[in-house]
Order: structure tokens, then sequence, then C-alpha cells
């Protein structure tokens, strides 16, 4: 399972960045005029849509079919739609701030390469959002144990058992996550002042029963309790920081794309079930081509039932 980890896990920006390479050398396309040229269930994809994936291609050096990622990406789209995931704004924009931090550039810069090459920023953006959406649709694929080969709990038990091993056992947390909300557009003003607030409560906590009364007093906090996580299901920017913590403690202030936040350990226990067994067989035997296939085969499906009119 764990080397699936970038459907499973990113908030789309890893994939992102790992699949995008931003060259600063670009030329000013020239100007089109927008047309529709296919209707994906009832959905246009224009001229103009596939002109701009292809200088998205051109600007990360890689061959492909423009007109079908966007016939793929609109049907990506509408099933998250269908399955309620909405990525909101907010989450696009920091995806887009921290892309340009990771390339060393300013916003100013990156929205330059963007409209010098034809790609735009509003098109990257919808990429960005159609990225985030999908991993989460692959997220709740995967979890139901449906397509790519994944490995039913029981079945997962009964290879192990055949195979003189036993079944094992994987810490089992109770967590609660505390997010110190800073809107996009005020996070170089506030989030240093945000991070001062966090650790402040975060010094305070002792366990996850007063959380909520100690959040009362405080503007834009939220606290989730996450219910229970398996050790291999803990998402890696965590992971080692909520294994070292001890039950009752919480990890350090961390900033993300929401703002700042930490998780509280509210119990831990060892636990052998038949679910601990899944995940160890499938974290054995995947790999990053099986994630690939997994998306592959739900793209293929989405196609075989979808209406694509070419205009």
């Amino acid at each position: 399972m764990l080397s699936m980890r970038k459907y499973l896990f990113s908030a789309g920006f890893a994939l992102l960045v790992a699949a995008t390479s931003v060259s600063m050398t670009v030329m000013t396309p020239p100007a089109f005029a927008s047309e529709i040229k296919y209707v994906v269930n009832d959905i246009p994809v224009t001229s103009g849509d596939i002109a701009h994936r292809a200088a998205f291609l051109r600007l990360q050096h890689r061959k492909g079919d423009a007109a079908n990622e966007m016939i793929e990406q609109t049907l990506r789209m509408a099933e998250a739609k269908r399955l309620g995931i909405k990525i909101g704004d907010a989450q696009v924009e920091a995806a887009y701030q921290r892309f340009a931090t990771t390339n060393k550039m300013q916003i100013s810069q990156l929205d330059g390469v963007m409209e010098k090459s034809g790609v735009t920023r509003e098109h990257f953006k919808e990429f960005i959002r159609a990225q985030m959406a999908w991993n989460q649709a692959l997220s709740a694929r995967y979890r139901s144990g449906d397509g790519g080969g994944v490995t039913s709990e029981q079945d997962a038990v009964k290879r192990m058992l055949s195979n003189g091993g036993t079944k094992p056992t994987a810490m089992e947390y109770m967590l609660q996550q505390i997010i110190f909300v800073v809107p996009p557009a005020e996070r170089n003003a506030t989030l240093a002042k945000r991070k001062r607030e966090a650790d402040a409560m975060r010094a305070r906590f002792n366990g996850c029963n007063t959380t909520r009364e100690f959040a009362k007093g405080l503007i834009d906090v939220t606290v989730r309790d996450l219910g229970r996580v398996l050790a291999p299901q803990l998402p890696p920017d965590w992971a080692d920081q909520v294994k070292a913590t001890k039950v009752g403690g919480a990890t350090p202030v961390r900033e993300t794309e929401r703002g700042v936040e930490f998780i509280g350990i509210c119990s831990s226990r060892e636990v052998s079930d038949d679910k601990v067994a899944q995940m160890v067989f499938q974290g054995e035997g995947s790999t990053d081509k099986a994630a690939d296939e997994l998306s592959k085969k739900y793209v293929d499906e989405l196609k075989a039932k979808a209406r694509i009119v070419k205009r």
C-alpha cells in the first residue's frame, strides 16, 4: 500500500511537482479562436482547452495527445463530482503558491511563465484541481478494494498463513487534528502569528478530551477527530512524528496548505486483524506500476461508459 502513496496520501501537489518541470525558455504563442471540439457527457471541451494543454505538454517537454488528456481530465472531474469530491479555490491557490516556492519563483514569475508559454495560470490551476480531486477519487476506489488487483483482507490472511507466516500486527492510533486556518491571501501577513498561537495551544495539550475547550476562544481553529488510523495508513508527512509522540502528547506544529496544524495522540494500541494483513501484503507486493494501472483502469471504465462526441 505504501508504494501507492502518490495517489493515496498526497494532496495532489506532490504528484504535480513530480510530473512537471517548468522551463523558463518560453515563447509567446499566437492568439487563437476557441470553439467546441468535443462534448464529453454534455460537457464541452474546446479548442482553447486543447491548445492550452498542448502548450503545457511542450512546457513539460513531454509527448502526449492534448485532446485525449482534456477528455480524460473532464471524465475525472465529472467522476469526482459524482463522488461528492470538491476542491476549493483556497486549496488550489495554496498548491499554486507551493509550486512557485518549490521552483524558487515568485507568483508573478510563475504567472508570467504560464501566460507566455500559452498554458495560462487558469489552465494550470484547473490541472491542479483535477489532480487533487482524482487523488481523492483513487483513494476511495483503493479503499473499497475494487480494481487494480487489490487483494481482499481475507485473501491476504489466507495467503500469508498458507505460506507459513503469521498474521502481522500494527499500531492503531486514535488521532485528533488541530488546524489553525490561514487563508492564502493572508498567508504572508499572518502565518508567523498563527504558528505562535498553535505552538501555545500545543504546549497546553494534555489529551484529546480538552482540545475543544482550549479552542473555544480562538479564531478560525478547526478540531477534527480522525478516528481509528492504523500505522500503515498514516500519511507520510505525519507518520514519523505521530510514531515518535507519546499518548496524550501532540506532534510538532507544521505549516500546510491549510495554515498551521498539529496532531494530538489520543490513544494507541497494538492490533492484529485482517485489515493489517491486507495492508502489509499489498505493501510487500504492489508497486508504483500497480498504482498507475489502477488509475488507467478507472479512466478506461469511465471512457467505456461515456458519451464522447467529436464536433
